[in-house]
């Protein structure tokens, strides 16, 4: 039997993939996050959002501003979850794209004359404002969360470890060696940071956790029961 450690807890739905198949696994948060106080600056054509915590944290202080005024603003976002809980709150999607360097090349293509609104957490990958900066892209950065690593040292060794973020291959690798573990990433940011310490990494298709779960499934050619 596979043994495979996450660094995100998973949901009863997630846990059933990897149950299913025969596989055991443990889950802990390698980071938590913690929303925080901003407010809006300017005015802005779009907004942009990288992430669900982005959008959750924007929407748990929009007591901060005119909510009224802000429902039906328009959006890019990386990710099919954070474009769904923008548009469950009220907000209009332009464009979705799975990775914040082809959303930032998107952007400089397509709306190089527009003015941007970047909502993101204080360890934010570097690629989209750097692709906006290079194009010469009007945009404001707002921190709306910052991540603090959580490191947990393990006794025992994995088959595999699942990384959700570059932040929890930092914290993880803290307290712990990856060692023989294959590892499996959400996206390709994410394998970045993970090829710093080993180069048995395998990325999903898509940055959705059912799709990289599955992708363990596939790897080690088990069945997920009906």
């Amino acid at each position: 039997m596979k043994n495979i450690l996450s660094t995100k807890l998973l949901t009863p739905v997630q846990k059933t993939i990897l149950s299913d198949a025969g596989i055991y696994f443990q889950d802990y948060e390698a980071i938590k996050i913690h929303y925080q106080e901003f407010q809006l600056a300017g005015d802005f054509d779009y907004y942009i959002f990288t992430s669900q915590n982005a959008v959750r944290s924007f929407i748990d202080h929009n007591s901060n501003f005119d909510v009224k005024k802000e429902l039906g603003r328009e959006c890019f976002c990386v990710g099919a979850k954070t474009k769904l809980l923008l548009e469950e709150n009220g907000y209009k999607v332009v464009k979705m794209i799975h990775n914040a360097a082809e959303l930032g090349y998107f952007v400089a293509k397509n709306h190089k004359n527009a003015s941007f609104l970047f909502f993101c957490g204080n360890k934010r990958n570097d690629d989209l404002p750097n692709i906006l900066s290079k194009h010469k892209i009007l945009f404001k950065e707002i921190v709306v969360y910052k991540t603090e690593l959580t490191p947990l040292h393990f006794s025992e060794s994995f088959d595999a470890i699942l990384f959700f973020s570059p932040s929890g291959v930092k914290s993880f690798t803290l307290a712990n060696e990856l060692g023989n573990s294959t590892v499996f990433c959400i996206g390709n940011t994410t394998a970045r940071e993970a090829a710093l310490y080993t180069d048995s990494i395998i990325v999903a298709d898509t940055p959705i956790v059912e799709d990289l779960l599955k992708k363990v499934t596939l790897h080690y050619n088990l069945s997920i029961k009906k």
